[in-house]
């Protein structure tokens, strides 16, 4: 058995996340809004510093229900800007209100499921990297999703954000090839 991801470390909160959610296919429209919505939080803070907020960020997003949060307004940003268990940043909290109402236009429209895994045809890219230098911050692909959920009405999703939600996601298997997840994530690749 291989070593796992060198990015994880040691806290157990991370190595099971590493072990049994980052880099397997999510195909759940209001679970992939979830995730985005947690990468741009994360933009200028650590991966373990959201997951370890997750729970409370659940709970003070409605369970992370598009269709509840793009109701939202300034008393519920006020109410957030007081909660301590969450990232309190005004314009990600906003910014969050305004990607439940453009999830919501995809997800009328086509499904904000399909609207992004048909960037991947329908499938994830099986990347091989032998090394964490190997990786990407961000690929062209990814510039080009973040460009184009910006025009439908999305914030905080730039190019690196976007790359990290992929890999989080499983759109791409960023696994490098000595993990023991690289294979079973990879096996994982079908649409259920």
């Amino acid at each position: 058995m291989g070593e796992r991801c060198g990015w994880v470390g040691t806290e157990q909160i991370y190595i099971d996340y590493h072990d049994t959610e980052w880099g397997v296919p999510e195909w759940d429209s209001r679970a992939l809004w979830e995730k985005l919505i947690l990468d741009g939080f994360q933009a200028g803070l650590s991966w373990i510093t959201i997951l370890k907020k997750r729970e409370n960020f659940r709970q003070a997003f409605a369970g992370f229900d598009p269709n509840i949060v793009a109701d939202w307004g300034e008393a519920e940003v006020e109410r957030l800007l007081q909660n301590g268990g969450i990232i309190r940043h005004r314009g990600k909290i906003e910014a969050t209100i305004g990607n439940a109402r453009a999830w919501q236009k995809i997800e009328a429209r086509e499904g904000f499921d399909t609207y992004l895994w048909n960037y991947m045809g329908g499938v994830p890219l099986q990347n091989s990297w032998a090394t964490l230098a190997d990786v990407p911050a961000q690929t062209e692909l990814s510039q080009k999703i973040s460009k184009d959920l910006k025009k439908e009405g999305f914030k905080f999703c730039g190019p690196t954000i976007v790359y990290a939600f992929m890999q989080a996601v499983g759109m791409v298997n960023d696994h490098l090839i000595t993990c023991p997840r690289y294979e079973e994530v990879k096996a994982l690749g079908k649409r259920p």
